[in-house]
């Protein structure tokens, strides 16, 4: 097919950061509706010459049930393992890559931002990058979540029982339920994830996610929460199975990846805006972490 990729799109910082963008693939869905919904698995893609294994950016929504795990798949450079029953929900702007290793099977959903009425993109929560990417239905709710889809992908398949405009309508409607189920698992699970969190873990999140470009250091949040540096350590780590300064570091690095792969910035002010004064150190911090400098992980992205 013709290449339709762009260079920026939607949440590409002006389009100059280099990944490339690919739109909905219109010309691949059954009547030219704004969705498919069918199998994933070897050969299916949304762009026959879309590297899947590479850093790109879509610029509508894909949901992702799986049949069969673990999967790693990275969004927006944060890494996500995928088992049997998860699912994961990747919105327009996103950066994600594939992995090459991995068998990808299960029922994947596609979505043209527009598609849907306003108020079903508000009740359904669409653009709430505030939420999991990764989900996991119990075993009620990954049942009702199945059996909306394959109801999806049947009225998406009958192309011939009713005209066009029709079939649109019936299409969206039941878009809609599926969807209106997974924005109420999503919230729901972002809703537990906080009520379970470890208070002290809680503000320690909090408080890095606020401070690590200019503090690293593990004694400074701790004397700054009130905590010893010890009942730090086995909050953290009972809550992430890491370290403090591992998770510090964890979150300097990613907004370093972000700062590569969505601005033109110098490397230099990158590793100032991650608080590195000194470039040296912040390459040698950034390699330490990755296995590539800074400079090599851009020029893989372009």
């Amino acid at each position: 097919m013709k290449d339709r990729t762009t260079q920026g799109g939607a949440g590409s910082a002006g389009g100059r950061d280099g990944i490339r963008t690919f739109p909905f693939p219109a010309d691949l869905s059954l009547s030219g509706v704004g969705m498919q919904v069918g199998a994933m698995g070897t050969g299916r893609t949304w762009h026959a010459d879309a590297p899947l294994e590479r850093v790109h950016r879509i610029d509508f929504h894909v949901v992702m049930l799986f049949h069969e795990g673990p999967v790693r798949h990275m969004i927006d450079f944060a890494e996500y393992e995928a088992r049997a029953g998860d699912i994961l929900w990747i919105r327009p702007g996103q950066v994600h890559r594939f992995s090459s290793t991995d068998r990808y099977r299960g029922t994947v959903l596609t979505m043209q931002p527009g598609f849907l009425p306003r108020a079903t993109v508000e009740a359904t929560g669409l653009y709430r990058y505030d939420l999991p990417p990764l989900l996991r239905p119990d075993a009620g709710r990954l049942a009702a979540l199945e059996h909306s889809l394959a109801q999806l992908e049947r009225e998406y398949v009958d192309t011939t029982t009713l005209p066009l405009s029709l079939h649109t309508s019936v299409l969206r409607h039941s878009l809609t339920a599926f969807l209106l189920r997974l924005a109420h698992l999503a919230v729901s699970s972002a809703e537990a994830a906080r009520e379970h969190t470890d208070t002290t873990f809680t503000r320690f999140r909090d408080a890095v996610e606020k401070d690590f470009v200019v503090n690293h250091s593990v004694s400074a949040y701790a004397d700054t929460l009130g905590y010893s540096r010890r009942t730090l350590v086995r909050a953290v780590r009972a809550a992430t199975g890491e370290t403090p300064k591992g998770f510090i570091d964890k979150r300097v690095v990613l907004e370093a990846k972000r700062l590569l792969a969505h601005t033109d910035m110098p490397i230099g002010r990158i590793g100032v805006a991650v608080g590195f004064p000194d470039a040296a150190n912040f390459s040698k911090f950034f390699h330490q972490h990755t296995g590539a400098t800074p400079v090599a992980f851009r020029a893989e992205l372009r």
